[in-house]
This record gives structure tokens, C-alpha cells and sequence, in this order.
């Protein structure tokens, strides 16, 4: 298991707070994809999960993200 320290994880994301939201945004985004991609990407990255793979992007800065304001919705 990699550990991920929570500065290292806010170094690239500003808080550490974001950082697992872009991680695990990322990982949602991964696991849409068909098995056999899943598979290829954890055996290059040699990552057990894809949460363990949109960490170590994200620290390593390999993981560019952009955050959107969300609108309001009219009740």
C-alpha cells in the first residue's frame, strides 16, 4: 500500500481537501473506461487500484485539472 502524505497531495492541488476530490474525480473518470484499458494502465503504472493511480498522478504532477464554479440552480 502507498501512502500518500497530505502535503504531498496539496502541493499540487492547493488544499489537501481538493486533492482528494480531484483524485477521486480522476479514478471515477478511469473506471468508465473498459476493463482491458483499466488493466493496461495499472500493470504500466504498476498500481493495484486506480484511486492508487490518481493519487500518485496528482502528486507527481502529472494530473492537470481545472476547477469549474458551479451555477446556482433556480428553485
Amino acid at each position: 500500500m502507498e501512502i500518500f502524505t497530505p502535503a504531498d497531495a496539496a502541493r499540487n492541488a492547493g488544499t489537501k481537501y481538493r486533492s482528494i476530490l480531484v483524485a477521486a474525480r480522476f479514478a471515477r473518470y478511469l473506471n468508465e473506461f473498459p476493463k482491458d484499458r483499466q488493466v493496461q494502465w495499472t500493470e504500466n503504472e504498476r498500481a493495484m487500484k486506480l484511486t492508487t493511480l490518481a493519487m500518485r498522478k496528482l502528486v507527481s504532477g502529472d494530473l492537470n485539472f481545472r476547477e469549474l464554479r458551479r451555477r446556482r440552480s433556480e428553485v
